[in-house]
């Protein structure tokens, strides 16, 4: 497809599935107005028998993929153009005018046309068409049924009992229900703003300050978003771009660690689509369904939810929320807190369960916010990331939501306190945390300097503290005090809580009072720490927010590690998901941080936990550098999957590594380095880090992910590890794309330090940069290895140099090339001068160390005189062994005598055709033959009436090879091809191509499919004929393929002894008469009468021949 459609025209896969979600029962209709094959249609509609909009969906796919012009014009136009029922129609208005109805029955048409729209008010049309409820029940109660099918079933229901005329009723049935429909909708829809107004109108920043609220608009500003595209995290530049994405599948997982603003974010879209905010992505949804997760525990039913937590003082039906919801082609759906859903493991099939798996609301937008990803999900979902505050969020956020008209001076004041806390600089990337630091850095004078993290939670729990006991009268502050320090109940309860397998997070009002006694609930909700939430079973106590209950949870863990703890107790307790928990423990006890760092160095990935809790510890230096030496002994990882707390804290291990003079043995950067590569003289990560200089460094190892290392950006790099003055090595890996030069630029003092440049390409050969000679060479250990190379046609230009470059150093220095492997890049021409020549005009010279060659095609068709310069390039490359052909490729059936006379010695050219054989070409002989190899294997052959002239050669040639090998051809599929055959069955002709099927030994199973054929007596007897001669076959099949049925003569004449032969060997002859391409129907040839009988006339006659039999005996 030439040129590029413009954004406005473009068909994405969501314009797809909402119109999907329009056309339901009538994608047939559609499809066939798009020129989609009916055979195409019927095989869509055979895969996906149980779910109509997957049926219009797919067929969607199948047109835009094939279609020379995908436009939303040429799908409207289609649309207008739909033919139902066009005589119907006009029938339809002759009756208006002559007020005759009867005379129109409902079509099959008219009934899904019916069905598709706004199916969901199924019950509403039945009660509209007067079906007695039990019948609706019944209805309702049968399994997997959309609500399409319902509406479907009602309509047979009503038009087997209705004695009125039914186009009229109907008509007027579906009118009464639009209004009924209209209202609920918006009723719906007006309930649900009033329900978000109150939450987004009510944000409180500080829990302790209860009586200064905002409104969400006030202080929303957006932080850091990724998207997961084909392993990597690329950056987005709005939160709206989550649902804007057309990449997305229709399940959307935003992930977030614990104070990243996931809830915050459902609020913004729950403001955006209440205020009607301009190009919002929700501006325009009928329906937005917002659901915090955590308060869901044991509820089956969405609508239920819906009802419960969001519609709770409106007088809505459940059952209304749901016809709603199933007719409503504008929803979309945010589930928050997924980590937090008290049913997340639990193996009950809820409703949430259903949507996450994607077997609910199928073509719905659903976005699911969590901490980490759900145990069971449907891996087909797009993954998104929040990646917290950066220096422009933080300062919008202090000027919009902070200062307010305090000016630039109070800005600037804020954000001094912040620089003079550069330990908290990590922390203010998670916006729940700045927010606070934030309010309280602007309000308290005497804020004050921090060294650890857990020092300034301390600070910030103070403050609650002594905010609510400023307010209390003097006779309840002496009482209340000694909660501020008295809090063993209340630690213990939060770790017990996070601290089992399925995390509980919320408890009964009854059971916190149990607890912790009457004065101190009421005290700690008082303060904003705890907070009381309606849930389904009633109200429940938990949290202001997660990393609250961790720093509780770490006093009670500091205590345990005091005593003489059990390891087993951390069993469930992830650092990745509980870091803070592990952080504040180190900075509680110094004790307690000794045997926590040395249980997190014993776990898998542990060591970067360590790192984060070694920055907590203010107390023993000695012990501290102890260490940071254990930890530098270890390669330093830096990974694009860790969060910039996680990399900041690796960075400033390698500073005070470097600062204190211990030795650094390797920083490997996993898929983090940017593009620009280094700025300033520093390492530049995709997280906007700088990694500067180490004097202590003695290894670099850089993995990419197509990270295209240009000419200027690799000096950039020799330059960077030049300053670090004990390097010894800087290594790459696969997924980085180096020059094949660097220019002189290279510093001087490099040359002489000889500082090794390995390039670990994943072919099999590490190659290092001869720096002095300004050119890549294979090193001496290097050469006892071997080397195998993928071209594929979607790579660079530079990729494929590289590849070339790769099989000549290889070549010049000896070392063996296993594997040369074209995936569809080769070009039509193949070969030019010599060499082969690639799609994208490069050429790959012969390599006197490469002993296979293996070409994957794309419709490649390669004539004689082509694989004559294929064949005399093979013989160039010395060590060659094998020249394969996979499927893909179309080759000749000879090749003439302009082959090489040395290499007709060799045999090795192979072809493997996706058939089950592999066929070797006798270069001696002209000819392909079976390899004995080959002989314990079996065929499977279909040929199709589009298949080329040469393909159907070539499918002839693969049964004559196989018959007369031995081998058994399981099956051979003639698919449109009209195949015949005279009454002695000597051969079969495909009558369009007119090549002949001789007979052959080894055929098993013989199918021919038709779509609409109708044979005569003598073609379906010579047929028979044929498959009498095919020794081996068993079974012989008329259709049964997707289509019309064939049209075969009620019974066979004629053939008497042609059907004693079949009997004698109990071949079965089977006629699939079925039109409905969801099922088979099969008739059997009754081999002895002739006949065509039904699978129960058949079991019958097998029946009653088994009774004779035994009344003989």
């Amino acid at each position: 497809m030439s040129g590029t459609r413009s954004e406005e025209s473009a068909v994405s896969d969501d314009y797809l599935r909402d119109l999907s979600s329009k056309i339901v029962g009538l994608w047939r209709f559609l499809g066939r107005e798009l020129k989609i094959p009916q055979q195409t249609l019927d095989r869509i509609g055979s895969n996906n028998s149980n779910d109509v909009t997957a049926k219009c969906y797919q067929s969607l796919l199948y047109w835009r993929k094939n279609s020379a012009n995908p436009s939303k014009q040429v799908l409207e136009d289609a649309r207008q153009n739909m033919n139902i029922d066009t005589e119907e129609r006009s029938a339809d208005s002759s009756s208006d005018r002559q007020g005759d109805h009867k005379v129109h029955p409902v079509t099959e048409q008219q009934r899904l046309a019916s069905s598709s729209e706004k199916a969901g008010m199924w019950r509403y049309l039945g009660e509209e068409l007067h079906i007695p409820k039990s019948v609706l029940d019944n209805i309702e109660m049968k399994p997997s049924r959309e609500a399409v099918n319902r509406c479907h079933d009602v309509l047979l229901q009503w038009e087997q009992t209705t004695s009125e005329p039914p186009r009229l009723v109907l008509k007027q049935a579906q009118q009464k229900v639009d209004e009924i429909y209209t209202g609920l909708e918006e009723k719906l829809a007006r309930a649900l703003k009033m329900t978000y107004k109150k939450q987004y109108d009510a944000i409180q920043p500080i829990p302790y300050i209860r009586d200064r609220l905002y409104r969400i608009d006030r202080i929303f500003v957006e932080g850091g978003v990724k998207v997961l595209v084909a392993g990597s995290w690329e950056r987005l530049t709005s939160y709206q771009d989550i649902l804007k994405d057309k990449r997305a599948t229709l399940l959307r997982v935003i992930e977030g660690d614990p104070g990243y603003g996931k809830s915050t974010l459902a609020l913004e879209f729950a403001y955006d689509w209440g205020e009607g905010v301009k190009g919002s992505p929700v501006e325009n949804v009928r329906i937005l369904i917002i659901l915090r997760l955590r308060q869901l525990g044991g509820v089956q039913s969405i609508y239920q939810a819906i009802k419960w937590f969001l519609l709770s003082e409106e007088n809505v039906k459940v059952g209304d929320i749901k016809a709603v919801i199933e007719s409503c082609h504008s929803v979309k759906i945010i589930l928050d807190g997924h980590d937090e859903y008290p049913d997340r493991d639990s193996e009950n099939q809820s409703d949430i369960r259903k949507i996450v798996m994607r077997e609910m609301f199928k073509n719905l937008n659903v976005s699911l916010t969590t901490r980490y990803l759900p145990k069971h999900y449907d891996q087909s979902a797009r993954r998104y990331r929040l990646t917290g505050f950066d220096d422009r969020a933080r300062d919008e956020y202090i000027r919009k939501a902070v200062v307010g008209d305090a000016g630039e001076q109070a800005v600037r004041r804020v954000k001094q306190k912040l620089k003079d806390n550069p330990i908290l600089s990590d922390l203010c990337d998670v916006p729940l945390i700045f927010v606070m630091f934030a309010h309280m850095a602007h309000e308290k004078e005497d804020f004050r300097k921090f060294k650890s993290v857990t020092e300034f939670f301390r600070y910030m729990i103070s403050c609650f503290h002594h905010h609510l006991l400023s307010k209390m009268r003097d006779t309840n502050v002496g009482k209340l005090r000694r909660f501020e320090n008295d809090h063993a109940s209340l630690d213990q309860m939060a770790f017990d809580g996070l601290s089992q397998e399925h995390q509980q997070l919320s408890w009964s009002v009854e059971e916190v009072r149990r607890q912790l006694g009457d004065d101190c609930c009421e005290y700690y909700v008082r303060l904003g720490i705890l907070i009381k939430e309606e849930v389904a079973a009633g109200v429940e106590i938990r949290f202001y927010h997660k990393l609250f209950c961790e720093w509780f949870a770490a006093h009670h863990l500091a205590r345990l590690l005091a005593g003489d703890w059990d390891p087993s107790v951390l069993e469930y307790v992830h650092p990745y998901d509980l870091q803070y928990l592990y952080r504040f423990t180190c900075g509680l006890s110094q004790d307690s941080s000794e045997r926590l760092i040395n249980y997190l160095r014993e776990l898998p990935g542990g060591d970067k936990f360590t790192i984060l809790c070694l920055l907590e510890q203010t107390g023993d230096h000695d012990k501290f550098m102890d260490v940071v030496r254990d930890l530098c002994r270890e390669t330093l990882e830096i990974s694009d999957d860790d969060n910039k707390l996680m990399q900041r804290s690796t960075l400033q291990l390698l500073e005070i590594a470097s600062s204190h003079s211990v030795p650094t043995i390797c920083l490997h950067l996993d898929r983090c380095l940017s593009e620009a590569v280094t700025t300033g003289g520093n390492l530049l990560l995709n997280s906007g880090l700088h990694v500067p200089p180490s004097t202590t460094l003695e290894t670099i190892e850089i993995t990419g992910k197509d990270l295209d290392i240009l000419t200027e950006k690799m000096v950039g790099l020799l330059a960077y590890a030049d300053k670090c003055d004990e390097l010894k090595e800087l290594k790459f890996n696969d997924g980085c794309l180096l020059p094949l030069t660097v220019p002189a630029q290279i510093p001087p003092s490099l040359k002489t330090r000889n500082i090794g440049v390995r390039y670990d390409r994943g072919h099999g050969l590490v190659y290092r940069f001869d720096v002095g000679a300004d050119q890549w060479v294979v090193p001496g250990s290097s050469k006892s290895r071997s080397l195998n190379v993928t071209m594929k046609n979607d790579d660079s230009q530079l990729e494929q140099q590289w590849c070339v470059q790769e099989l000549n150093l290889a070549s010049a220095a000896g070392v063996p090339t296993i594997c040369l492997h074209l995936d569809r890049c080769l070009s039509e021409a193949v070969t030019t001068g010599g060499n082969l020549l690639l799609n994208s005009g490069q050429h790959v010279p012969p390599s006197s160390t490469l002993e296979t060659i293996e070409i994957t095609g794309k419709d490649l068709d390669i004539p004689k005189e082509k694989m004559v310069g294929l064949l005399a390039y093979a013989d160039k490359c010395d060590e060659l062994k094998e020249l394969k052909f996979n499927d893909g490729c179309l080759l000749p059936l000879t090749v003439p005598a302009q082959i090489p006379p040395s290499l007709k010695t060799r045999n090795i050219v192979r072809y493997d055709r996706g058939h089950g054989l592999v066929y070797r070409f006798d270069l001696g002989g002209d000819q392909w033959v079976v390899p004995e190899s080959s002989e314990s294997r079996s065929l499977k052959v279909t040929m199709e009436d589009d298949d080329s002239q040469l393909e159907q050669q070539w499918c002839v040639q693969e049964l004559n090879l196989a018959s007369a090998a031995g081998i058994p051809i399981a099956r051979v599929d003639i698919d449109g091809c009209s195949p015949v055959a005279d009454q002695s069955g000597s051969s079969l002709a495909l009558r369009r191509s007119q090549l002949s099927l001789p007979i052959l030994s080894t055929l098993q199973g013989l199918v021919i499919s038709d779509w609409d054929r109708r044979m005569d007596n003598t073609e379906v007897v010579g047929i028979l004929s044929y498959t009498a001669q095919c020794a081996a076959v068993k079974v012989l099949q008329f259709g049964g393929h997707i289509g019309n049925p064939m049209q075969l003569p009620d019974r066979v004449q004629g053939a008497e002894p042609i059907l004693s032969t079949l009997r004698s060997r109990n071949v079965t002859v089977k006629w699939d008469i079925s039109s409905n391409p969801l099922s088979y129907s099969w008739k059997y040839l009754d081999l002895l009468s002739g006949r065509w009988e039904t699978e129960g006339e058949r079991e019958e006659r097998e029946r009653q021949d088994q009774e004779r039999q035994k009344q003989q005996r």
